[in-house]
């Protein structure tokens, strides 16, 4: 008997290969997204007092990881793919998991399997463990269906391949996202009505290199008949167009609220999502 410890405390199991195979046997149930929910350690590193060329490796505890390499990976041999990546887990408040649910949150993805916790997997750190280690967890399924384990893999290409928006676009949007940000947790009429969204999206036409771009606003609610006392769709959509008045060089803005029924694929895949932290900061100079 084989007993591994791999530093990662309570989380390691004894585990009892007849051979090298064994691996490949226990690992080849895990799939993307699944999760260890236990005491673990993140290591990343940093640069050493000794220099800016020298690296110290530093660990800090966790309450568990999510698995982020593809499925199709993951279940090859160790042999061939000993490796695979994993993100920590952190616990986030109520409102902020429903904003990860909704995508609207690219740093996170959410874990269905862990939401009744508040568990989300943090995307801005990434380690890598070897697939013995992964062997020896003790496994929770993250998805139950192919529309969670979907939602899980949009959710990765979402932080690493989000649009870069222009710099002028920025500012342009930056009355708009402070808005959304500050009354999307309130309890009023635009409070809900921002909660009942599934995303937002944006198009600029003909491009965003264009000399005078005209942009266009989707605000994609959940339901057709969503309906929110004290408010109209019509009116929040009116609010909410005045904080992106044209400007410069975006000679006309316009907006529409819409089901993802009523939007054409053809304009959803022309457009980008407006995420709620996705607007980087214009660069200097």
């Amino acid at each position: 008997m084989l007993q591994r410890v791999f530093g990662y405390g309570a989380v390691a199991e004894e585990i009892a290969p007849d051979g090298p195979d064994d691996i490949d046997k226990v690992v080849s149930s895990w799939r993307q997204g699944d999760c260890v929910v236990a005491p673990c350690w993140f290591v990343h590193g940093r640069a050493s007092a000794a220099g800016q060329t020298e690296v110290d490796l530093v660990e800090s505890g966790v309450i568990g990881f999510a698995i982020v390499t593809q499925t199709c990976d993951l279940v090859r041999s160790h042999r061939d793919r000993p490796f695979a990546e994993v993100c920590p887990l952190v616990e986030v408040d109520a409102d902020i998991l429903q904003q990860i649910r909704r995508a609207q949150r690219p740093g996170y993805a959410y874990i269905p399997g862990l939401a009744a916790r508040s568990l989300v997997a943090d995307l801005d750190r990434t380690m890598t463990v070897e697939k013995e280690i992964v062997a020896a967890w003790a496994r929770t399924p993250g998805c139950s269906s192919d529309v969670e384990t979907r939602a899980f893999a949009d959710a990765l290409c979402r932080k690493r391949g989000r649009f870069a928006f222009p710099d002028d676009f920025v500012l342009l949007a930056k009355k708009l996202q402070s808005r959304l940000i500050e009354k999307h947790d309130r309890n009023s009429p635009e409070g809900k009505a921002l909660r009942a969204l599934r995303e937002i999206r944006v198009k600029a036409s003909p491009s965003w290199d264009a000399a005078q771009p005209a942009i266009m606003f989707w605000f994609i609610r959940e339901t057709e008949d969503e309906q929110f006392e004290g408010a109209s769709w019509s009116a929040l959509l009116t609010a909410w167009l005045k904080l992106v008045p044209k400007s410069g060089r975006f000679a006309e803005v316009f907006g529409q609220v819409v089901t993802l029924e009523e939007l054409t694929a053809a304009d959803y895949v022309e457009s980008d999502p407006l995420d709620l932290d996705n607007l980087s900061q214009p660069s200097s100079g």
